[in-house]
C-alpha cells in the first residue's frame, strides 16, 4: 500500500517517543502488503475497525489510534489523524476529519 502521509506519525512519535517502535512495525507492514479489502486488512490487524468511511487501527497496546482513509482499488492509504487514546475518546476527531 501507498501510505500518505507518513509525516503525521512521525510528528506524532516526537511527541510520544514511547510509541515509535510500534507506528513502525505498523508502516512496515502496511508498506509492503496489498490489502485487498477491510476482511484482508482484519486477518493482518485483528483490532482494527470501521468507523463510517473511516478505519481505525489501534497500535501500541491500544494507547494510540491512527484513523486512515483506505482506497483498496488504489492501494492508497490517507492517514488522516494519529491521537491518544483519550483523545480519541473525546470524538473531537470526527468534527476536524
Amino acid at each position: 500500500m501507498h501510505i500518505i502521509t507518513r509525516k503525521r506519525i512521525i510528528e506524532f512519535g516526537k511527541k510520544y517517543p514511547d510509541t515509535v517502535s510500534a507506528l513502525d512495525n505498523w508502516y512496515r507492514i502496511v508498506k509492503s502488503t496489498d490489502f485487498k479489502n477491510f476482511a484482508h486488512l482484519k486477518d493482518t490487524f485483528n483490532s482494527v475497525d470501521k468507523v463510517g468511511e473511516l478505519t481505525v487501527f489501534n497500535i501500541s497496546g491500544n494507547k494510540v489510534r491512527l484513523i486512515v482513509a483506505i482506497h483498496y482499488n488504489w492501494k492508497k492509504m490517507y492517514i488522516r489523524g494519529v491521537l491518544t487514546h483519550r483523545e480519541y475518546d473525546k470524538r473531537d476527531w470526527k468534527k476536524q476529519l
